[in-house]
């Protein structure tokens, strides 16, 4: 590839954007799917979270697949010639890593596709993404953003409050006794990725959503998370507890730089209506 060409950035949905704004900030963006009712939605493009939820609380339980093959080898295929890389949500957390890794061998000339393992999701994905696209616009090589991002997947981590023990169950989380203990005395769980970044393990169980949060600030302060990181709220319409969680925080670090970003319905797939993560990654000076 000649200097001075940008490196083509493509990721899914996990990353919190929607095909269309994807497009609006140079990415692209292969939507991840969910099931519900006996229909198939592509996530954020046919059918909004609050829309998913909704069809929840009916009573219907929904699944959550990663995006098709053929469709992200269609994507690698637009652009024959390009260099290309595809920034995937964590293997181990989805089939969506080895579908990428599939759709490059298939696509042409796969030897110019590298796919990306983020070992994490939604927030921390979407701030890997929005470092590629920086580093493209800086003429950046293709070996040089990968070298970066690799870099950067080392500091962060990720912390999950689900609303129902259900889902954590279903998901093999938790065993359905102690899914259903939790339920019954009203404990609020925190799990986190485990140690390889491959599943969601117990860190931690409260009584209350203060006290949960409480203990994550804990950890932050053990991490030196300060301003010179990003700290992603996401929630599952669950406004409310997101601004709870940002304002208790901020009273651990005065300083934290916060977004707060709603999850799509493949997420609140695995998570639940009314989940709450929190997570962060280390900032990279170009996005600082």
């Amino acid at each position: 590839m000649e200097r001075g060409l940008m490196v083509r950035i493509v990721t899914d949905s996990s990353s919190l954007y929607s095909v269309k704004e994807g497009q609006a900030n140079g990415i692209i963006v292969a939507p991840l799917t969910v099931t519900i009712n006996g229909k198939t939605y592509k996530e954020n493009e046919e059918i909004n979270t609050k829309e998913f939820i909704d069809i929840i609380n009916e009573g219907h339980i929904p699944m959550s697949s990663q995006p098709a093959i053929g469709e992200v080898v269609d994507i690698y295929d637009n652009y024959p010639e390009d260099e290309i890389i595809n920034i995937s949500m964590g293997d181990g957390l989805s089939g969506t890593y080895n579908s990428a890794c599939m759709a490059r061998e298939m696509g042409k000339n796969p030897e110019r596709i590298h796919v990306i393992d983020s070992q994490t999701l939604c927030g921390p994905h979407k701030y890997l993404v929005d470092l590629a696209v920086a580093l493209s616009k800086l003429n950046k090589s293709k070996n040089e953003i990968i070298s970066e991002l690799d870099e950067a997947i080392k500091n962060t981590k990720s912390f999950l409050i689900p609303n129902d023990f259900d889902y954590l169950v279903r998901g093999g989380r938790l065993s359905p006794l102690v899914g259903k203990i939790g339920s019954v005395i009203k404990l609020v769980p925190v799990m986190t990725l485990s140690e390889d970044k491959k599943s969601l393990v117990k860190f931690t169980t409260k009584r209350t959503f203060k006290k949960a949060i409480q203990k994550i600030c804990e950890e932050m302060i053990e991490d030196n998370v300060s301003s010179d990181f990003k700290i992603y709220i996401s929630h599952a319409c669950k406004e409310e507890l997101a601004e709870d969680a940002k304002n208790i925080i901020l009273g651990y670090i005065g300083n934290a730089d916060i977004e707060t970003r709603l999850l799509g319905p493949a997420f609140t797939t695995q998570g639940g209506p009314g989940c709450v993560a929190i997570q962060y990654i280390k900032k990279h000076k170009v996005l600082q």
